[in-house]
C-alpha cells in the first residue's frame, strides 16, 4: 500500500519480474550452465556429445557451435553466450568452445567482484580496457604464415576430432584446396569457400576422400546410351529446358484433319532435333542442363555421343563455370563455340549406393570439389565438420597471414602480460583487469582437466615458463607438463584468439549491465537451477 492508497500494476498478469542481484546471478548461472556444457569438449582430449532431438535424430560431435545449436535452450542469457559461439563460427570457422567457454569464466569471475562490492559498470569499464589490450599482445605476439605453417594450422584444427587419426591427411586436402581457389585482390589474399565444393557420401573409409580440380555432382547421365566417359570435353552450360516451349497463356489447339495432327508432331520433333543439333554444331560434347531435357532430345543426344545432365542445381552451374571458364547460356540459339568451357574427363562413377559426375582436368580452375567418405553417416558428419574446421582456419591464416602458437600459450602470455599492465591502472578497474588475466588461463586449465592432468601444477608449469621468457610454452596434453607448442607445432589463427577474446567480453559486459528481468511468459520463474540439465 502506498499512502492507505491501492499499488497500482503497470505490466499484466503473468508478467515476472526478477531485479537487482537476483537478476545477475540468474545470468550469470545460465551462462556458466552453457560454457560447463561444453566445456569438457576443448583440447585434443576433449569428448563427444550425442544430442538426440525430438524427432529421434541423433547428432555426435564436440563441435562447441553445433552442440549449442541443437541444445533446445531457453533462457535468453544463455542464448547470448550461444550467439558468441554462431559469430565464432561464421567469422572464423573454430575456437567456438573456447569464446564459450571464456565468456563463462569472465563471468564467473565478475560475480566474485560484484559480491565484494565492485560496480558492474566499473567492471564492464575494466574489461574493455583488458580486451583492447589483449588484442595489442595478440599482435606482439602474431607470427607469419609460410606454407607449410598452413598445414600445421589444419592439424591442429582436426586435433581431437574424429578426423584426429587421419588429420595428415585431411590437412593435405584441405591445404590444397584453399590455396588453388585462392586470389589476390589489390595485394591482399582472399580465400571465398564458396569455390570449394564438398560432397559426403558415406562408404568406404576416410582415406578414400579426395581432392578433385572440378566439379562433382550428385547426379547421373540422363540416358543409359550415352558414353559414361568423355574426354578432351566441351562443356555447355544451359539454364533454359531442351524441350518444347509452353505458351505463357492458356491456349488450346484444334486439329480437324489426322494430317494436322502429324504435322503439329512432326513440328515438335523438328524443333527438339534442331536445338540439339545447335549444341552439336557449337562443337559441345557434355551438356549441363538446369532445367528439364525432353526424352526426344535426350535420344538424339545419345546418338550423337553428347554427355548430358539435367536438372543441375543453380550453385553446381555456376561453380561449373567458375572451374571449366564456360558462359552459362539462356537461350540454345546463343550457344557459340566461345561459350563452351572446357575439361580433360567427364565421368560417371558409382560411389557407394548412387552415380556421381566427375567433371575434371579444368585448366585454370577457379573451383574445386572435395568428396568426403566414411564408415557411417554419423562418421561422415562429423568428418564434415572437422574438415569445414580445418579449411576455414587455414583460409583465415592464408587471408591474414598471421598465426599464434596452441596449447593455451597465447592467453596465459596475455594473461601475464595483462596483470603488469593491470598495475598501473588506478581504482578498481585495476580489480576488473586481474580478473580477466585470471579468466584466460580457463583455457590452458581445462585442456589440463579434460587430458587428465593436475590444472593447478600445470598453471604453475606454464607461469614459471612465461616468467623465464618462453611465451610460446604450453600445456603438452600427452605425456603432462608443458612444452614448446611452437617446436610441437601447434598454430592457430591469430584471428581465432582475438575473436574469442572479444566476443566473450563483450557479450560478458552485455550480460553484466543487466539488472532486471521482465518475462511475459507465465510458464514459472527462470531460476539458474531449471538448466543444469539444459536440455542435454
Amino acid at each position: 500500500m502506498y499512502n492507505g492508497q491501492q499499488p497500482i500494476f503497470i505490466m499484466k498478469e503473468g508478467t515476472q519480474r526478477t531485479s537487482g542481484k537476483t537478476a545477475q546471478s540468474n545470468n550469470i548461472a545460465a551462462a556458466k550452465a552453457v560454457a560447463d556444457a561444453v566445456r569438457s569438449t576443448l583440447g585434443p582430449k576433449g569428448m563427444d556429445k550425442m544430442l538426440v532431438d525430438s524427432m529421434g535424430d541423433v547428432v555426435i560431435t564436440n563441435d562447441g557451435a553445433t552442440i549449442l545449436k541443437e541444445m533446445d535452450i531457453e533462457h535468453p542469457a544463455a542464448k547470448m553466450i550461444i550467439e558468441i559461439a554462431k559469430t565464432q563460427e561464421q567469422h572464423c570457422y573454430d575456437g567456438t568452445t573456447s569464446a564459450v567457454v571464456i565468456a563463462g569464466e569472465l563471468l564467473k569471475r565478475s560475480e566474485d567482484l560484484v559480491e565484494q562490492n565492485v560496480h558492474p559498470t566499473v567492471i564492464c569499464e575494466g574489461f574493455r580496457l583488458a580486451a583492447d589490450k589483449a588484442a595489442e599482445i595478440i599482435d606482439a605476439h602474431a607470427i607469419s604464415v609460410t606454407p607449410s605453417a598452413l598445414e600445421e594450422v589444419a592439424k591442429t584444427a582436426l586435433t581431437g576430432k574424429s578426423a584426429g587419426a587421419v588429420k595428415e591427411f585431411l590437412a593435405d586436402i584441405s591445404v590444397r584446396a584453399v590455396l588453388a581457389v585462392a586470389q589476390v585482390v589489390e595485394g591482399e589474399n582472399v580465400v571465398d569457400l564458396n569455390d570449394v565444393k564438398v560432397e559426403k557420401k558415406q562408404g568406404g573409409s576416410i582415406r578414400d576422400s579426395s581432392l578433385i580440380d572440378g566439379i562433382i555432382m550428385d547426379k547421373e547421365r540422363v540416358h543409359s546410351g550415352m558414353p559414361k566417359l568423355v574426354s578432351n570435353c566441351k562443356i555447355a552450360l544451359i539454364n533454359s529446358a531442351i524441350e518444347v516451349k509452353k505458351t505463357e497463356v492458356d491456349a488450346k489447339i484444334q486439329i480437324t484433319d489426322p494430317n494436322m495432327l502429324s504435322q503439329f508432331l512432326d513440328e515438335e520433333e523438328n524443333y527438339l532435333k534442331s536445338l540439339v543439333e545447335k549444341i552439336i554444331n557449337s562443337g559441345a560434347n557434355v551438356v549441363i542442363c538446369q532445367k528439364g531435357i525432353d526424352d526426344l532430345a535426350q535420344h538424339y543426344m545419345a546418338k550423337s555421343g553428347i554427355f548430358a545432365i539435367r536438372r543441375a542445381k543453380k550453385s553446381d552451374m555456376e561453380a561449373l563455370s567458375k572451374a571449366t571458364g564456360g558462359k552459362i547460356v539462356t537461350n540454345v540459339d546463343d550457344l557459340s563455340s566461345t561459350d563452351l568451357g572446357a575439361a580433360s574427363k567427364v565421368e560417371e562413377k558409382k560411389i557407394g549406393d548412387s552415380d556421381m559426375v566427375f567433371v575434371t582436368g579444368c585448366p585454370e580452375a577457379k573451383s574445386v570439389s572435395v568428396l568426403l567418405r566414411g564408415g557411417t553417416e554419423h562418421v561422415v558428419d562429423e568428418i564434415r565438420r572437422a574438415f569445414d574446421d580445418a579449411i576455414g582456419v587455414v583460409a583465415v591464416a592464408h587471408e591474414d597471414g598471421a598465426i599464434l602458437t596452441g596449447g593455451g600459450s597465447v592467453l596465459a602470455a596475455i594473461s601475464r602480460d595483462l596483470r603488469s599492465y593491470a598495475e598501473g591502472i588506478g581504482g578498481r578497474e585495476q580489480m576488473a583487469i586481474e580478473a580477466f588475466s585470471g579468466a584466460l588461463e580457463v583455457i590452458p586449465r581445462t585442456l589440463a582437466e579434460n587430458a587428465g592432468l593436475d590444472p593447478v601444477n600445470t598453471i604453475i608449469d606454464i607461469r614459471k615458463a612465461h616468467s623465464e621468457g618462453k611465451s610460446t610454452f604450453g600445456v603438452n596434453v600427452y605425456d603432462g607438463g608443458v612444452a614448446d607448442m611452437k617446436i610441437a607445432n601447434v598454430f592457430e589463427p591469430s584471428r581465432v584468439v582475438e575473436q574469442a577474446i572479444q566476443s566473450a567480453s563483450e557479450t560478458a559486459v552485455m550480460i553484466l549491465r543487466i539488472d532486471d528481468v521482465i518475462s511475459s511468459k507465465s510458464s514459472g520463474p527462470m531460476d539458474a537451477g531449471d538448466f543444469d540439465g539444459m536440455g542435454m
